[in-house]
């Protein structure tokens, strides 16, 4: 028996996150994240549809239908519970992200802030009251 030095086994690559939101109306939602925040449709699922996801760019966000409260009361507002972050890579994104949101009559729950840690966030509502943050560097 030897003592080879054994080749290091890689460890596994994370390449992306899609989180899952609950909603109450696949078809709404899907219009809402296509129609005012500029996602397409991927996928939807079910007949009645019952799962879908949407994407910008390399934003993925699944939508799943939940038929009764899975919050109590107003706690999401409340303690600012977010469902999502999505990141872009510039300040000047960002501020132009949150204008075309905000004139498109998107529903803002945060406007654009620098934040204590060095990054420009903002968050918006969706039909389903899921808080969405954008953020992005505060200077480029």
């Amino acid at each position: 028996m030897t003592d080879e030095p054994r080749e290091p086994t890689p460890r596994p690559i994370l390449s992306g996150i899609e989180p899952q939101l609950f909603v109450a109306n696949i078809k709404r939602s899907c219009d809402f994240y296509t129609k005012r925040l500029g996602f397409a449709i991927q996928f939807v699922y079910g007949d009645p549809p019952d799962y879908a996801q949407v994407f910008r760019d390399s934003a993925r966000i699944n939508l799943r239908l939940v038929c009764e409260p899975v919050f109590a009361g107003d706690i999401r507002k409340r303690e600012h519970l977010l469902s999502a972050s999505i990141t872009v890579a510039t300040a000047n994104e960002i501020k132009e992200l949150f204008l075309s949101y905000q004139a498109g009559g998107v529903s803002v729950h945060q406007a654009l802030k620098k934040e204590p840690w060095g990054a420009t966030t903002f968050i918006v509502s969706d039909p389903d009251e899921n808080l969405i943050l954008f953020a992005g560097p505060a200077s480029d």
